[in-house]
């Protein structure tokens, strides 16, 4: 594992380089993204960041450095040998009060990187009972107030489920706490709007890209419990067949996630990058 902090690389990731100050520590006020490596090199890296920007908009904390956070990635990745692992991006509002107004102290970017375990292609999945407010001040950022989504995970793996999916506020299928949902009704591979509040994946935007036979549309939650197929996507879930929704068995993968799979696994060896 390697770090970079504000320009800085760091002897060792444990070393002490934010203040307690920082408003990322104090209110949780910032925005991150996860990015996969395969075979050394940034998946999708442009797109990320991009994303990183739009949500630094939204919460109103002013534009990241792009070139600089660039230059921690390609940092915290030379040197290694990493045939599989992840890249975590965060950049907060910076120094702080202990309440909630934000300091002037200019941005903190960190990027660490660190080489990982490959997820399986088959997983399960719970419902929980909190819903993701479609029409809050964060809803669609991907900020590092995570302690909901934490809080939902834990949920999960105490029901020996690996993620957890939400509704919104108004019932309709979302999303995960880190990954969008598709699935097949009938023949046809469904996923929800962006208009439920869900996060506009990276991997969501591709598989709508590939597949072009996906439709968005916004159906009750309830869904799940008559869905032919069920899948997730996601950073390093890539596209995850699901065998098992609140003990409800599926096949996994079926046969138009098969499909789906297949066509990530040919396109994704592409460069996407702009």
């Amino acid at each position: 594992m390697q770090a970079w902090v504000n320009g800085q690389l760091l002897e060792s990731p444990k070393d002490r380089a934010i203040s307690v100050l920082d408003h990322g520590m104090i209110v949780g006020d910032g925005v991150f993204e996860t990015i996969k490596i395969e075979d050394g090199a940034p998946f999708a890296l442009t797109r990320h960041l991009d994303r990183l920007v739009t949500s630094a908009h939204g919460l109103g904390i002013g534009k990241p450095d792009v070139g600089a956070i660039r230059e921690g990635v390609d940092a915290t990745i030379e040197g290694q040998e990493i045939a599989f692992g992840r890249i975590r991006v965060t950049v907060t509002s910076g120094l702080g009060t202990l309440g909630s107004p934000r300091g002037t102290h200019g941005l903190t970017s960190v990027v660490i990187t660190e080489p990982c375990d490959r997820p399986p292609g088959v997983s399960t999945i719970v419902t929980v009972p909190w819903p993701r407010n479609e029409r809050g001040a964060i809803a669609g950022l991907k900020t590092t107030s995570y302690a909901e989504n934490a809080l939902m995970v834990e949920h999960a793996l105490a029901r020996d489920a690996s993620e957890a999916v939400m509704s919104n506020t108004v019932g309709m299928l979302c999303e995960g706490t880190g990954s969008n949902i598709l699935y097949v009704l009938d023949g046809q591979l469904i996923t929800p709007t962006l208009g439920s509040g869900c996060l506009a994946g990276v991997t969501r935007a591709l598989v709508l890209q590939w597949c072009a036979d996906v439709i968005e549309r916004d159906d009750s939650i309830d869904v799940l419990k008559r869905a032919d197929e069920v899948i997730l996507v996601g950073t390093t879930r890539d596209v995850q067949a699901i065998s098992r929704v609140d003990g409800r068995e599926l096949p996994a993968p079926g046969p138009i996630t098969a499909k789906v799979q297949e066509i990530w696994a040919r396109e994704s060896v592409k460069d996407i990058d702009p």
